[in-house]
């Protein structure tokens, strides 16, 4: 299958600051390819290299056969960016925005009202594209941006956290149009989140980013095969102890404590609860909750980086977004 992105060693620092460390992916044309980490994990830093924003320290990105520094303005022209940030332009209508987006790219005038027409139908801004973009909800302006990146027909879409902030059934909204991108134009995108169901349900494939670095890559039948078994999670009295009695244990292949719980890994779940129980009990050690899950997304992601997602990280960045348009619209 045709690559629509490899990235060879890429690498961007700051100082002695390594924000991305020399990582090695590539995404299929047609995929959706899911960056997935927490804040300050790189996944900004290398959208922006493979857009141009930002140069590369070291290594190489190809983007629709097109080097990212040797060739940017091929790359630029071959695709759409939707940022984490609102772009849009507050004093103008959402029709203005789109027409000017066009103008940029130099696309004639009567086929850009074309697409446009057609592009904020899609996102059901139809009945809105004569409004100022102030007065859109966080769904619409989101909407817009997705409609404005997709103005030059790019071949390839990069999405930067498109559902931060949102509401759960604005961000189902926006999957339903990412996913229609994929199906009728056969769209590569590119999509960094920290919404662990949403690279589950939607990602052909996901990259685990941690620290710069790529932890894993697969499908997410793929990662949440790698981790094996099932696990069971347990809050003890004796945390320390616990541990030593549990890796004792014929069945149990791994035993981590992450955020104050002991994780278990087991071939067979419902199977070892009771045997870890009853090991636990023998030695004077109580367990206060025990429950027992098959893998997840959540379970291959603190496998990999040791600690969980917390849904707290989007908080912060929706309320840095939301004092950012503030003081847009106020200027």
């Amino acid at each position: 299958m045709v690559e629509a992105i490899k990235a060879v060693n890429l690498t961007k620092t700051f100082g002695k600051f390594v924000a991305v460390d020399h990582i090695n992916f590539e995404v299929k044309e047609g995929e959706i390819f899911g960056f997935l980490g927490p804040n300050g994990a790189g996944k900004s830093t290398t959208i922006k290299m493979l857009t141009t924003v930002l140069k590369p320290t070291e290594g190489t990105a190809i983007v629709n056969g097109y080097d990212v520094v040797k060739d940017p303005a091929n790359v630029r022209r071959s695709i759409g960016v939707v940022p984490q940030e609102y772009t849009a332009d507050e004093d103008l209508t959402g029709w203005e925005n789109m027409m000017m987006m066009a103008g940029l790219y130099g696309i004639d005038r009567e086929v850009a009202k074309e697409r446009a027409r057609e592009l904020l139908e899609m996102v059901e801004l139809g009945q809105a594209m004569n409004r100022k973009v102030e007065t859109y909800s966080g769904g619409m302006r989101r909407r817009l941006e997705i409609a404005m990146s997709l103005i030059s027909r790019p071949k390839v879409l990069f999405l930067d956290e498109p559902t931060v902030g949102l509401d759960a059934q604005t961000r189902k909204a926006i999957w339903d149009y990412i996913m229609k991108l994929k199906r009728e134009y056969n769209m590569t995108i590119f999509v960094t989140t920290h919404y662990l169901e949403e690279a589950d349900q939607y990602a052909d494939r996901i990259a685990i980013i941690d620290h710069g670095k790529i932890l894993a890559i697969g499908s997410p039948k793929e990662l949440k095969e790698s981790i094996g078994g099932d696990v069971v999670t347990l809050v003890t009295t004796n945390d320390e102890a616990a541990v030593k009695v549990l890796q004792g244990l014929e069945g149990v292949l791994d035993v981590k404590k992450v955020d104050g719980e002991l994780r278990v890994k087991v071939k067979e779940g419902e199977e070892m609860a009771p045997r870890i129980l009853e090991g636990l009990l023998k030695n004077g050690i109580k367990v206060s909750k025990m429950a027992i899950t098959e893998p997840t997304m959540d379970e291959v992601y603190m496998e990999y980086t040791g600690r969980k997602m917390r849904d707290e990280e989007g908080d912060s960045k929706e309320a840095f977004m939301m004092r950012r348009t503030l003081r847009r619209a106020r200027g």
